[in-house]
Formats: C-alpha cells, structure tokens, sequence
C-alpha cells in the first residue's frame, strides 16, 4: 500500500516510522508547508518531498496520512475523499464541532476507509484493560478514572493554536472514556490555571477535572495537569461490581529497591513517544488492515465527532458553571 504523509512535524516522523516498519505499507512521498521540513524528512527515508495538490492528484497513491496542523485537518480529509483515497488524520478533525459535522456527513459516503487518531486505544496496557472489562472480568464497569499528566507545559505559543485543554490535551481522555464505558449523557468541568500564569493570560487553563455521567448511573472522571515533576503519568482504572480493573504507568526500568528505609522503584518514562510508541505502530497495522483487508476500521470520524463533543462541552461547563447534555445527534443516536 502506498502511502503519502501530509506533515512533517514531530508526530509526522513518528508516522513515517510506523508507515515504515509496517511490510504492507510503503511511504511514496512527503509534503508540509515548511519545504524545508519536508526535505528534511523525505531525504531521511529516500523519498519525494512533494504538494499536497501532486499528492491526490497521483493516482498510485492509495492512502494519505494527515499529520499537520489541526486547522487543515477538516479541507484535508474532504480533498482526500474527493480524490478517492483512504484517509488516516491525527485528531482532533477540527477545532469546531459544526465544521466536524460535515466531515462526518463527506465521510459517509466515501467507499475506502477513514480513520481517525486515537493512539492510546491501542496502547497494549489499556487494550488489555478493555478485553478484561469486556470479559465481565470484574462484573459490570461502575466507575471509570483516568488520569493524564503531562511532564511540563507545551510553550504558550502551541497554547494559543491548540484550541484549549479540553480539545487539545483532555481529548485523548474523553475517547478513551468512550471506548470503555461509551458515550455519557452530561458533562461537568472544573478548571484552573495553576502551572504557569501565561498559560491563563493565553486565556486557558491548565488543570482540570471532569466528571462524566451516564444514563444508567455509572461515573467516569478524568484528572488533567499540564505538569507532573516525576514524569508522564497515564493510568487508568476500572471499579466494578467485581473488582478492579487498573492499567499502571510504564516505568524507565523495572528495579525495585527494598530496603528497611522503604521501596523505592522508578519513574513513568518522560513523555509520549516513550510511552505510546507501540501504540502508534498497533495503530497504523490497524488502518492498513481496514485497507487492504476490509477490517472494520477501529476508530472512525464519528469517534472523532464524539469526542470533540464532549470536549465542546466541557468548555461550555466550564464556561457556564453547571453540568451540559450530550444530544444523541451528535453522537449518531
């Protein structure tokens, strides 16, 4: 399968790596607004730097792989759709939900796949954590906990253009909170600017908590921080009526020193292309199996629809100080 990446930024290359080490797939050709970005990247994997327009217009090109900026992510996918090719994009698919709605309305009627990037549904830890529940492994899911800490803030300059917490860092959180317990019915935020001052004046926050809450009574949260001083933290954990379910963190090493002054083991590796590596290249083999042998695509434009719903709502509760309803028509209910 040949396959052309349209973004040659730091999640781009994680991209060209997992296009790469995948057999079935084949990376043709690159392209991004910095030429020189683009350069750089496609003399790595001896390769074409080429335009975006070359790229559909190239009809031995059967994928694009969308990892640019989010503000091109909705006109690219519905130019990938025109030109009849399959289509991954990195989330979010825009930073507005109205502009998502149409791409899920173009998607609906395109006959190859799109898929959207979700990667820590595919993190092995947190697959596992899915199958057990699945399993009835614990009884039934009563209370969902997730928490996500991110090692050090992003500079104020990614702050401004990131669309906020919630869309930007919190969005990993909602998919995965709608792929183990789905989608909930109401949404409650409380949010902070606690890490650093210039993140607020940006007009963002950089601690939160939301509380999601479903119609038959079960409860997920979610706990974010834009800095955690150990390292990047990612755990999740189920309570059910059976027992708990919990995916740890992935440490830099496994030692554990136990001595009579405590037990000591080590820290949660330092960011995300430690600890979700793996995750990435489960994720492409996934997309190339939906291409080449009609699996059902794993995590598609509604899943992306849905957890910009939620995080829209999120900021509307945040906003608004009171808990926000999910509607069925955005989740295709």
């Amino acid at each position: 399968m040949k396959v052309a990446l349209i973004g040659a930024g730091r999640i781009g290359k994680v991209h060209a790596t997992s296009i790469k080490a995948d057999p079935r797939s084949t990376l043709v050709a690159v392209a991004d607004v910095m030429a020189e970005a683009a350069e750089a990247l496609a003399a790595e994997h001896g390769i074409a730097a080429r335009t975006v327009d070359d790229i559909l217009a190239d009809t031995g090109i059967d994928a694009i792989l969308i990892a640019s900026s989010t503000n091109t992510h909705a006109d690219l996918i519905e130019a990938g759709i025109r030109a009849g090719k399959a289509i991954f994009c990195e989330k979010p698919i825009d930073l507005s939900l109205d502009r998502a709605l149409t791409v899920r309305r173009a998607a609906a009627g395109h006959d190859r796949p799109v898929m959207m990037g979700f990667n820590r549904r595919f993190d092995p830890n947190f697959a596992a954590l899915k199958a057990a529940l699945e399993a009835g492994e614990i009884g039934k899911g009563e209370l969902l906990s997730v928490t996500s800490y991110d090692p050090a803030p992003p500079p104020v300059s990614y702050v401004k253009v990131s669309g906020g917490l919630f869309r930007d860092m919190m969005i990993h959180d909602f998919d995965i909170c709608a792929f183990l317990f789905g989608m909930p019915r109401t949404v409650m935020a409380q949010g902070a600017c606690l890490v650093d001052p210039a993140i607020g004046a940006a007009g963002d926050i950089d601690t939160a908590v939301v509380v999601l809450g479903y119609a038959d009574g079960r409860i997920a949260t979610i706990r974010n921080s834009r800095r955690a001083a150990y390292g990047y933290d990612q755990r999740i954990e189920v309570l059910g009526s059976g027992g708990t379910l919990a995916a740890e963190n992935m440490l830099e090493n496994t030692l554990v020193r136990a001595t009579e002054a405590g037990v000591i083991s080590a820290k949660p590796v330092h960011f995300f292309l430690e600890r979700y590596m793996r995750a990435y290249e489960i994720e492409w083999a996934a997309f190339v199996a939906a291409c080449r042998d009609g699996a059902p695509v794993p995590t598609t434009v509604q899943d992306g629809v849905n957890a910009l719903a939620l995080a829209e709502a999120a900021n509307r509760s945040l906003a608004e100080g009171r808990p926000v309803t999910i509607t069925p028509d955005l989740t295709g209910g």
